[in-house]
């Protein structure tokens, strides 16, 4: 990971800030959770701790989803190995040639909007868990950005209306919980799909969580796990940004029915358990921290809010926080920002920098650092940014306006004019975000 940045470069504490990002991402590396949960000997399998005989299995089944699928299905065939029957692994990078191999089957679909290969991927998945019998074992690997590459849509519902509700509420500022609220209940996947496909197979389910606070139904919109909401909490969802006559009417009137829920027999056989989250990646910067000196503390790891105004709120903390120096205040969790018209080059993290320039403008050895644990903030190739109390002056010599850049949703120009932006390329991994407030 190279973090070559020109405010950074000033910092005498470069170093150390670079170990403390490093070891926040190395924390979550989707082929170390999974191999921290695995365990076998010729006869017996281990997962997440419970104990499967392998004389007693007929078949071992892999379905692996999300942006970290290709590096968690290679941990977990290599553990398998011979073992492993067959498996589907769904990924929004694409695969190198030479893994599309026996027994796995990669599938490359579309995020953060799903289109026709979720679709496919969605009816595949569905279609290959039909085969699954009492005597099985199906593990699923479940990871960021599940939801939009994995879909098969109700009946009366098309890939269509999906494609135009997620583009409504990625653009209305709704939380991903609140996103995946609607997904469950309109998606065969979702909300305990897959789970109930899989039936009477046995089912572990190893998950990387990329949901503040980590509520199981709510990453990847739980395809293995019990829906608590209902068709009720979805309409509520499209009623408090003002959807329901943006929607699709097909949405809406399934919407209105009376719900469908699976049936609790469908979990009793499942053992699930988060491998890698927001809190552990915040858990591993801490520890990096203090190791490296500064008085390190984890603020939260639920931070949820408008970007902007989070971004400016997190500035005041930072300008007046009395903590002695150095000192590492670590804020997880993942803000929402409302397109209000103008779209420009950004994402949230790039946008809680940009509101937190005014506010640190003329400061002394303080600097704020954001950070997407996945290294692409919205649709960018920039993890976040940093911002120090010279930021404002070196833009203004620039002729930018942060004011102008806000307005236009445009940080990445803004940060990138400044060599600023954080740049590490595709992490493999998600668990939301990390915001760093540093003193030194």
């Amino acid at each position: 990971m190279i973090l070559e940045l020109r405010s950074l470069e000033k910092c005498d504490s470069a170093d150390s800030v670079r170990q403390i990002l490093r070891a926040a991402l190395k924390a979550v590396a989707p082929a170390d959770a999974v191999m921290r949960r695995f365990a076998r000997d010729p006869n017996l399998l281990r997962v997440n701790g419970q104990e499967y005989r392998l004389k007693e299995i007929d078949a071992i089944y892999l379905i692996s989803v999300g942006k970290a699928a290709i590096a968690m299905a290679d941990a977990a065939s290599t553990i398998l190995g011979e073992s492993l029957t067959a498996g589907i692994v769904v990924s929004k990078g694409a695969y190198r040639d030479d893994k599309q191999k026996k027994p796995l089957k990669y599938i490359t679909a579309s995020h953060p909007v799903p289109d026709d290969r979720s679709h496919e991927a969605g009816l595949e998945i569905l279609a290959f868990l039909e085969k699954t019998t009492s005597k099985d074992l199906v593990i699923f690997l479940i990871s960021g950005g599940g939801s939009a590459l994995m879909t098969a849509p109700v009946n009366g519902i098309s890939l269509r209306d999906m494609e135009i509700l997620t583009s409504l509420l990625l653009g209305s500022g709704a939380r991903i919980d609140e996103i995946n609220t609607l997904r469950r209940a309109l998606d065969c996947v979702k909300g305990g799909g897959l789970a109930k496909s899989a039936f009477p197979a046995q089912v572990a389910t190893l998950i990387l969580s990329d949901v503040v606070n980590s509520p199981l139904e709510a990453i990847a919109s739980g395809p293995t796990v019990p829906n608590p909401t209902s068709n009720k909490d979805a309409l509520a969802v499209l009623k408090k940004y003002n959807l329901l006559s943006q929607a699709p009417p097909a949405i809406v009137n399934t919407l209105e029915k009376k719900d469908s829920f699976v049936d609790d027999k469908v979990f009793s056989r499942g053992n699930t358990a988060i491998i890698g989250s927001n809190l552990i990646s915040a858990k591993a910067a801490q520890k990096e921290a203090q190791g490296e000196g500064f008085k390190t503390q984890i603020i939260t790891t639920s931070l949820q809010g408008e970007a902007c105004k989070v971004g400016k709120e997190l500035a005041q903390r930072l300008r007046h926080e009395k903590t002695e120096t150095p000192f590492c205040l670590i804020f997880g969790g993942e803000t929402t920002v409302t397109l209000k018209g103008a779209k420009g080059k950004g994402g949230r993290n790039q946008e809680v920098a940009l509101s937190a320039v005014h506010e640190l403008s003329g400061t002394e050895k303080l600097m704020l650092i954001t950070l997407a644990t996945d290294g692409e903030d919205g649709p960018t190739d920039a993890a976040g940014a940093v911002v120090t109390g010279e930021t404002l002056i070196r833009a203004e010599k620039l002729g930018l306006s942060v004011d102008v850049h806000l307005e236009e949703h445009n940080a990445y120009p803004f940060f990138d004019a400044l060599g600023d932006l954080i740049k590490i390329g595709s992490t493999g991994t998600n668990v939301n975000d990390l915001t760093f407030l540093l003193g030194f």
